[in-house]
């Protein structure tokens, strides 16, 4: 029996929801700011399911297209502007290292990707709050918690089981290692008890729960291990290859398999359902609603 095919408007309406209202009946006025600075269509794409959601749960959203080469000025006059609350960049602007640099410069207190030093520090270390009185929790890169959101929504987390450690026993592959979504995403899964693959065009790297000290934060190891050895392992599978080529094989699929798509392209084979028993084409719907969340959450510590 193929399996079932779950869409991220299923999984990010109970989120929009409570934007809304949270929005509405709190009397809240966020405003985010998003700067378009190159031409990729998956970038544009982005900004045009930014602009739709936060229309309809009433976040003022401007999208400022800039020159590239314009882009740290920009940011730099929005950190300085109080009526702004949220920065986003739509990646990649320059694709190599001055991306990261731009990250950073992305003040903390507006970073709604979550995607400066001080949130991906935290975010590997598995520290979840700003302060020692854990008021203040960290933010956290957009995509990366859509699909973790994916996964509870489907079940993949047990709820039986406390908190961070939720994903025990649960076997990982994710093909990305992108230092915006693969990574980060295999850090967090990591760090709620799961084995994480982790793959590359280079290696096959694989992430779990240290031992003793390490308890709270992932490792990471070196293996020899090829996808294809991998991929028959994995409770779920996630794929985000950036190219329209490239399609993974249905045959390497666990039966029952979760199988998840963050790439723009469909990096699964159409027979996909016939091994997985959820099948998610895509995340970016569910990506805004953390980006709004992350919105508010941080509209909120800027009043405080």
């Amino acid at each position: 029996m193929p399996g079932k095919t779950v869409l991220a408007s299923e999984i990010a309406k109970p989120f929009v929801e409570q934007l809304k209202k949270a929005i509405e009946v709190d009397g809240l006025h966020p405003k985010l700011v998003g700067f378009l600075a190159n031409s990729d269509p998956a970038a544009a794409k982005y900004a045009e399911w930014t602009a739709k959601t936060c229309a309809e749960t009433r976040v003022e959203f401007e999208l400022r297209q800039v020159d590239r080469n314009l882009l740290e000025n920009k940011v730099v006059e929005a950190n300085e502007d109080p009526s702004v609350h949220g920065i986003l960049v739509y990646y990649p602007v320059f694709g190599d290292r001055q991306d990261q640099y731009i990250q950073n410069v992305v003040s903390p207190q507006k970073d709604v990707e979550g995607l400066c030093h001080i949130y991906c520090y935290n975010m590997y270390h598995n520290v979840r709050y700003l302060d020692e009185a854990e008021s203040r929790k960290c933010i956290i890169p957009c995509t990366p918690l859509a699909v973790v959101k994916v996964l509870e929504h489907v079940g993949v987390y047990n709820k039986i089981l406390p908190y961070g450690n939720r994903l025990h026993g649960r076997t990982i592959t994710i093909i990305n290692r992108s230092e915006v979504v693969g990574r980060p995403l295999a850090a967090l899964l990591a760090n709620d008890g799961a084995k994480v693959y982790s793959i590359d065009i280079h290696n096959v790297l694989e992430f779990h729960r240290g031992e003793g000290i390490q308890l709270k934060k992932h490792e990471v190891f070196e293996t020899q291990q090829r996808l294809e050895e991998c991929v028959p392992l994995s409770d779920v599978v996630i794929t985000g290859v950036p190219v329209a080529q490239y399609k993974l094989p249905t045959r390497l699929l666990k039966d029952g398999v979760v199988a998840i798509n963050f790439s723009t392209f469909k990096n699964f084979e159409d027979d996909v359902k016939q091994k997985a028993s959820i099948y998610v084409p895509s995340v970016g719907k569910v990506t805004v609603a953390m980006l709004q969340r992350n919105l508010l959450r941080l509209y909120e510590y800027l009043q405080n």
